[in-house]
């Protein structure tokens, strides 16, 4: 008998951290994937040391080389640094 195990690669995060990114409507971010779709393709600020340092931790976080809670705080830095904590 074959037995199917069901396994969940999609890293979420608890709480889910809100950005508002230009003049879009709030935004739900709710794992590194979406975090790191938002740094690299709407990021308002690419130059700071916090964009360079989130974008590394979500990477890591979903390669399993690094924990998602640290890719949350990172991104919550960038969020604040580049004014889209929302």
């Amino acid at each position: 008998m074959e037995k199917v195990i069901n396994i969940d690669f999609h890293v979420t995060w608890k709480p889910p951290v809100y950005v508002r990114i230009g003049d879009g409507m709030r935004e739900r971010i709710e794992g590194p994937d979406a975090a790191l779709a938002a740094l690299l393709h709407r990021w308002p600020s690419t130059n700071s040391r916090e964009f360079g340092i989130a974008k590394r931790r979500c990477v890591d976080a979903i390669a399993r080389r690094g924990s998602a809670e640290g890719a949350r705080r990172a991104f919550m830095e960038a969020a604040l640094a580049a004014r889209v904590f929302a």
